[in-house]
């Protein structure tokens, strides 16, 4: 079964971006697989074997790429999966979460709309990584009571890109 729908193949932004540090190479390329075996496009972004860059530098282009709309969703990989959440948060619109569980997975697309997707390399074993992955990607955003805390949190990065936090409002 397709995660993605034959029709939602041909438009770009259903392509899947991924990226990886050298920790993750290995798991990149089963994930890529994985989801190409579903009917799934990937763009990957990199590490290939022999290039060298650091988590920062990867999770920084697939997440730019994602917030640019080219994709509308991008996994990345790393050791643990938290330095490359903790970089693809700062980018201005992305919404990133370190997934290492099904719930996790789950919740971060259907309660925080989350459209990126971490994992650590290092963490979850390839089987485990494959379920996480299909969990993710069958997840969407439910709105409902959670659709007002994603807007507040898009709210608050605004505020701070405009300087005009709560505090400096209150002070």
């Amino acid at each position: 079964m397709s995660l993605l729908s034959e029709s939602s193949l041909s438009d770009n932004s259903q392509t899947i971006a991924i990226g990886a540090d050298d920790a993750a190479i290995d798991l990149k390329s089963l994930i890529i697989d994985h989801l190409r075996n579903q009917g799934v496009a990937v763009k990957d972004y990199g590490l290939k074997a022999d290039d060298s860059a650091d988590y920062p530098d990867i999770a920084y282009t697939v997440a730019q790429a994602v917030a640019d709309g080219k994709h509308e969703r991008g996994i990345i990989i790393c050791g643990t999966g938290i330095g490359v959440a903790i970089t693809a948060n700062k980018v201005p619109g992305i919404r990133a979460a370190v997934c290492h569980d099904p719930f996790s997975a789950e919740r971060s697309r259907k309660s925080n709309n989350c459209q990126i997707m971490t994992l650590g390399a290092r963490v979850v074993g390839h089987e485990l990584a494959k379920s996480l992955v299909d969990t993710w990607m069958r997840s969407e955003f439910q709105g409902g009571g959670s659709a007002p805390k994603v807007e507040r949190m898009m709210e608050i990065e605004r505020e701070i890109q405009s300087g005009k936090t709560e505090s400096n409002l209150q002070g």
